[in-house]
């Protein structure tokens, strides 16, 4: 059985960014998370983790349509 909450360790990895840029992502509210125990370990949620991903994937396919990629005709062999 897969596990519902993830460690923000966990999620870097997932993201292959660091935990402190993970933290600030739940920190900003970018990502939800809950604390949890004692000591207020953070714990992100596998289906709000997929969310975020999608979230993402949807901004950005919008600046990709937005800022199309403007290809360059290829330089003269002349010279100036």
């Amino acid at each position: 059985m897969e596990p519902r909450f993830l460690q923000m360790s966990d999620v870097a990895e997932l993201l292959n960014v660091s935990p402190s840029q993970v933290y600030h992502m739940v920190r900003s509210g970018e990502l939800p998370a809950i604390k949890v125990g004692g000591r207020g370990q953070w714990r992100i949620e596998v289906s709000k983790l997929e969310e975020y991903i999608e979230r993402k994937y949807a901004e950005t396919a919008a600046w990709v349509q937005a800022n199309p990629l403007i290809l360059r005709d290829e330089p003269d062999d002349e010279g100036p």
